[in-house]
């Protein structure tokens, strides 16, 4: 029994800190203008991304080495920089429109960027044997319980800042991107 305990104890640590990509990459895309039903679809989408995601990777896990881990963190940080300075950019033309934007293709993308990380962590959980459901379970749900609560406390920052917080979203992207890449 404690042997099972310790392994969600941990698996449920990873998947908060997984989650936490996608608490803070919410909190800046909160900042956009964003109704309760958007909100919605992205904390589902990003849930499932973090489930596709550990799940290729865990099938992968057998088959790829370490050094995938590299590099997806590096496409990650990729895309944050690539959000990040298009909000930027967006905020400082004078019309609101975005390039990207948390819906249809831009939403697939702000899904994929925060969960690159959870396929190579789904690769070491590969090598390693882990119980397939519960580290799917475990990392989509927090996933999606966190950016819930980003982009809900990313959209009351936006009433209080104005047309400020677009700027600070954009930055807050931009410095996760830069930070996944060192």
């Amino acid at each position: 029994m404690t042997v099972i305990f310790g392994e969600v104890l941990t698996l449920g640590l990873m998947a908060f800190a997984l989650g936490m990509d996608a608490f803070s990459v919410g909190l800046g895309m909160g900042m956009y203008k964003l109704r309760y039903r958007q909100i919605f679809k992205i904390g589902v989408t990003i849930g499932l991304f973090h489930v596709m995601m550990p799940l290729l990777g865990m099938m992968a896990g057998r088959f790829l080495t370490d050094q995938f881990s590299d590099i997806a963190s590096y496409i990650g940080g990729g895309l944050m920089i690539i959000l990040g300075s298009q909000m930027l950019w967006s905020s400082m033309k004078k019309e609101e429109e975005s390039l990207i934007t948390p819906v249809g293709m831009g939403l697939i993308i702000f899904a994929l960027s925060v969960s690159l990380d959870s396929f190579s962590v789904g690769l070491t959980l590969g090598i390693f044997g882990s119980k397939t459901a519960l580290v799917l379970t475990l990392f989509g749900v927090t996933a999606m319980a966190l950016t819930w609560t980003g982009l809900l406390l990313g959209r009351k920052v936006q009433s209080w800042l104005g047309k400020y917080s677009i700027s600070l979203g954009g930055g807050i992207l931009l410095a996760f991107g830069i930070k996944l890449l060192l």
